[in-house]
């Protein structure tokens, strides 16, 4: 008898004793479980997820586990997305317990698709929040209705990759766009802290592409962007990393999107902060959130920031 997943947009119907296409969710006697459990563990710059806009200059205690929603060619994680290793049992509960004790301020769920291990931050979460720390999720974006509703109350500060346009998801990730633009969208409308990153492969993202990716994102409300740099790897591996030069081209290109903030990766690229409206430079890491020069305020959550 098969049952359903509702963790991600595949809404997978799993037969028993099967998994579902993560390979992580399977059906044991009628009841849906991960056969997987915590397995990447490292205390990270919150820049890293990346996040430039909430609590910048902090670590942040991050966890991964095997497995994903999509399976891109061109994974840079691929290691723990892709393999389905089950991992071993570690006690995450005292991890959470001595990273508050060292006020380490937020712990994020990361490294492959947090979405298909979503049972962990459900555990998980309660337990942060007590200790007054922050949630992040570095995700796909590809909630199922119930999952977004399920995790909205849990999450602080999401960062979520839009791949490309819906062909790009359909030969590439073998997904599909709307599932990531309508999550972003209502995380957005909640008020959720929302920073989306892009990783542009040179000869296949261009700048009609990108320009279209950035008219969805502003459409949706979008104030942070990042558009990282391909380094070959996975299924890719044969492709040439993306250049600086066209990385520098096409962040020249995109200025006037109106996404206000617009950063490159995986770069030696500058990564200022400029206030939107007078264009002065912000120091991201003292900032109260307000430009000292004409008194815009500049989006994100700041170290000054009352938890």
């Amino acid at each position: 008898m098969k049952t359903k997943c509702d963790f991600c947009f595949r809404r997978c119907s799993i037969e028993e004793g099967k998994t579902g296409w993560c390979r992580v969710r399977e059906n044991d006697s009628g009841t849906i479980v991960s056969r997987n459990c915590i397995s990447a563990i490292a205390l990270d710059p919150i820049e890293k997820k990346p996040l430039y806009h909430f609590l910048p200059g902090t670590k942040t205690l991050s966890f991964g586990a095997s497995g994903c929603s999509l399976s891109c060619d061109f994974c840079q994680n691929w290691e723990l997305s892709q393999q389905h290793e089950k991992g071993s049992n570690q006690d995450i509960m005292s991890l959470i317990d001595e990273a508050s004790a060292y006020s380490i301020p937020s712990v994020s769920f990361t490294y492959s698709e947090p979405l298909v291990w979503q049972d962990e931050i459900l555990e998980l979460s309660p337990h942060i929040k007590a200790h007054g720390m922050k949630t992040v999720m570095v995700t796909s974006g590809t909630f199922s209705e119930s999952s977004l509703l399920r995790l909205v109350p849990l999450i602080d500060a999401y960062n979520i990759d839009l791949k490309g346009d819906e062909d790009f998801y359909r030969t590439i990730c073998h997904g599909s766009i709307t599932p990531v633009i309508d999550s972003i969208g209502y995380l957005v409308r909640e008020g959720k802290h929302v920073e989306i990153t892009t990783l542009m492969i040179e000869g296949i993202h261009d700048a009609k592409m990108m320009l279209n990716i950035a008219r969805m994102l502003h459409d949706a409300g979008v104030s942070v962007w990042h558009i990282t740099r391909f380094f070959p790897a996975y299924k890719m591996s044969d492709r040439k990393a993306t250049s600086e030069s066209f990385l520098k081209a096409m962040i020249s290109e995109l200025h006037g999107c109106g996404i206000p903030y617009i950063y490159p990766g995986n770069s030696m690229l500058e990564a200022e902060t400029r206030c939107p409206r007078c264009n002065t430079v912000i120091n991201r890491y003292r900032t109260k959130g307000i430009c000292p020069e004409c008194g815009c305020r500049i989006y994100g959550v700041w170290n000054h920031d009352t938890f």
